[in-house]
């Protein structure tokens, strides 16, 4: 594939089993360069899985991720200099400050000393964080962690940024900050790909989405081509269902 005209993530026929269990059935996905992708579906819709595969964090089964032209399993190191990945619930050098960890994470990149310092100061500058030095990471609060977790997946300036639910547990403040960088990273021509099951979040930020259930998306597109001239949340529950309750039931809920 030619790597100057190739999408920013090409998923292919990707499947992943657990034993006999097959959790992820043959997805594909086109996510274009700049765009600001939304993978949204239920808990339990494969969305953490796929991404993990897409980004070399997971063997898949069967089929194939690249990442602007380069294959994340037979060309793992070209693919993964070009990813920064923001993953959920994944344990962190959390005895480490802000600046420490990401001297680490540039060094463990081969990156210089002098480089890593300055990018680190725009980073935390920009995520209010540059007040925090001296304290650990263990003492942040959810949106402060997502935030350095954040600055971490930016500092060797990748060209694609995976980020799974990125928002979850974070106060409005912090949300805020982290949605105004991400524009400004899109509009810079950086591409991202957030996985929420948070509708109003992801048709307020994503110009692309698809909608993923149970191992299998369902539909993609642009966001409007989705939405089909409905409200996401809507257009999603019209697509995933709603279990019926059954007649009588939670009646000792009333009062």
């Amino acid at each position: 594939m030619d790597t100057q005209s190739a999408p920013a993530l090409q998923i292919s026929s990707l499947t992943k089993s657990f034993g006999k269990k097959e959790v992820v059935h043959g997805v594909d996905l086109t996510i274009p360069r700049g765009s600001f992708y939304g993978l949204v579906g239920p808990n339990g819709a494969g969305k953490t899985t796929t991404l993990s595969m897409a980004t070399g964090l997971l063997r898949p089964t069967s089929g194939s991720a690249q990442v602007l032209g380069h294959d994340v399993w037979q060309d793992p190191q070209r693919a993964k200099q070009l990813i920064g990945v923001l993953a959920d619930n994944l344990p962190t050098f959390d005895r480490l400050t802000a600046r420490e960890i990401l001297s680490y994470i540039g060094l463990l990149r081969r990156m210089d000393r002098d480089l890593i310092a300055q990018r680190s100061d725009d980073l935390l500058d920009a995520l209010d964080l540059a007040d925090q030095d001296g304290k650990y990471i263990a003492e942040y609060s959810a949106g402060m962690t997502k935030k350095i977790l954040l600055a971490c997946a930016l500092l060797h300036g990748p060209r694609l940024l995976v980020l799974d639910e990125p928002f979850e547990s974070v106060d409005p403040v912090s949300a805020h900050t982290i949605r105004e960088l991400l524009r400004r990273y899109t509009a810079g021509g950086g591409t991202v790909i957030l996985s929420s099951h948070v509708m109003e979040m992801v048709e307020g930020l994503c110009d692309h989405v698809a909608i993923m259930v149970d191992g299998n998306v369902l539909v993609s597109g642009t966001t409007d081509e989705v939405r089909a001239g409905k409200p996401l949340q809507d257009r999603f529950i019209e697509l995933v269902g709603v279990k019926a309750q059954r007649e009588g039931g939670f009646s000792w809920l009333d009062s």
